[in-house]
């Protein structure tokens, strides 16, 4: 990533997440509009008042854009990925920051802070105001982190136990023509030995 804000694009996918819209977009779009960066959030099938959250806060600011993901008569594996490849296809940035509604920036950092390089994972301490970037080289280099983290069963940026260990971070960065490719990353379904080989191979 490069300190070039204004071509990034920060995409969430969310579900009956109206408190958490109300609470944590405002935080998004203020780093975001610091940075002249986009936001894209994809409402997959909300049923609570997401999309009233949505409609007004787009309303309210020029660089948030706002879509769904229909009850799609196609099966697919993964709405999560689907709805996630719909926010990259929407994004105008040359850099995707795949980000979660529950996990805001606590800095401007959180986007500024990113280095040279194809990929990045953005961590947060909020104890101590702290943001630090992983930085790689390829896109693959990451490919066990995200998934051990985003893995299908478990509860991605929300789970509590054992977090370090889990690899919870606050974003993901990666540059636009590896944005498909790093959205298969999310909601896999690991078990067993393929776990075991993804917890050996991260560092955390």
């Amino acid at each position: 990533m490069n300190k070039d804000t204004d071509h990034i694009s920060i995409v969430m996918a969310v579900h009956d997440q109206a408190e958490l819209l109300e609470k944590n977009l405002p935080l998004f779009l203020d780093v975001a509009g610091e940075a002249g960066a986009q936001v894209i959030v994809v409402d997959d099938m909300s049923a609570d008042k997401t999309p009233d959250v949505l409609k007004r806060m787009q309303a309210e600011h020029k660089n948030l854009y706002t879509t769904f993901l229909p009850q799609s008569v196609i099966i697919n594996p993964s709405r999560l990925r689907l709805a996630l490849s719909v926010g990259v296809k929407a994004a105008k940035g040359r850099y995707i920051v795949f980000a979660d509604i529950s996990r805001p920036p606590i800095s401007g950092e959180w986007l500024t802070g990113l280095a040279d390089g194809e990929a990045a994972v953005v961590y947060s301490s909020r104890k101590n105001d702290a943001v630090t970037h992983v930085v790689a080289t390829e896109l693959e280099d990451l490919r066990s982190l995200v998934m051990k983290t985003e893995r299908k069963g478990e509860h991605g940026h929300r789970g509590h136990w054992m977090k370090q260990r889990r690899g919870l971070y606050d974003a993901f960065a990666v540059k636009r023509e590896r944005a498909f490719d790093a959205v298969n990353y999310f909601d896999q379904r690991v078990h067993g030995w393929k776990l075991a080989g993804l917890r050996l191979s991260t560092w955390l």
